[in-house]
């Protein structure tokens, strides 16, 4: 199976999202993505959420501008299923999109629906190989209003080994806190075993941050930063110029 085809099995998606409490500061990254789209002048009418998941940074955006319509897309339906569900009550105001970003033909797709104030993506494009990455940049740019904001939540290869392994670390102590309050009687080392063999582990293609904050300044985009880092992990992305 192609690594990245593992996020269309329901057993793999199921186990993300149980375990999705574990990832470090996940609340304060998605805190840092909206007070990023606060310093706006005028609020987000339209938003896109790019390998959206279950929803959860468009639920975000929707929390603080509840009049603004969005478009969610991945391309595993039952994570579009989990989004559905999640934001059910906003139904009326969302589009859900089955499609590939990995394929440059989605901006097409996605230009009956531009522009957008804000296009958000939360530990998705890491999956894409090397030399789409940038490209994918050069498309979201495309879409954005002037003035409009990208902002990634990501997986980013760390600086160090240490980084690296604090993060394994913190993770698995965090699924290792879900699974006894759960009621489960894995032990620490059985949940290390499969997250460090975990099948979906070579669909990360992790970039340093440096680098793809390089790009989006040569691409145009401006206020570009590494708003936050932790570990592995990274909050960065700039504006499309006014």
């Amino acid at each position: 199976m192609v690594t990245d085809e593992i996020w269309k099995l329901p057993a793999i998606v199921s186990r993300f999202l149980s375990y999705r409490a574990a990832i470090p500061l996940a609340q304060e990254q998605i805190g840092i993505m909206m007070s990023i789209l606060k310093v706006r002048s005028r609020p987000v009418e339209k938003f896109l959420d790019l390998g959206c998941g279950d929803g959860i940074l468009g639920a975000a955006i929707l929390g603080t501008y509840p009049n603004s319509r969005g478009v969610l897309a991945d391309f595993s339906e039952p994570m579009l299923e989990e989004a559905r569900e999640q934001l059910k009550e906003y139904a009326g105001q969302l589009a859900f999109e089955n499609l590939d970003y990995g394929d440059p033909a989605w901006v097409n797709r996605m230009q009956a629906e531009d522009p957008f104030d804000a296009i958000v993506s939360g530990y998705s494009i890491h999956h894409q190989p090397d030399a789409r990455k940038r490209p994918i940049y050069e498309e979201i740019f495309s879409l954005l209003k002037p003035g409009g904001w990208f902002i990634n939540i990501e997986h980013i290869a760390a600086s160090s080994q240490l980084a690296v392994d604090l993060f394994n670390q913190h993770i698995i102590d965090g699924r290792y806190a879900i699974e006894k309050a759960n009621g489960g009687g894995r032990t620490r080392q059985e949940i290390s075993d499969v997250f460090m063999n975990r099948p979906d582990r070579e669909a990360n293609i992790l970039l340093p941050v440096e680098t793809q904050c390089s790009w989006l300044n040569e691409i145009g985009y401006e206020e570009v930063d590494c708003y936050f880092r932790v570990y592995e992990l990274a909050v960065f992305g700039g504006r499309r110029p006014e």
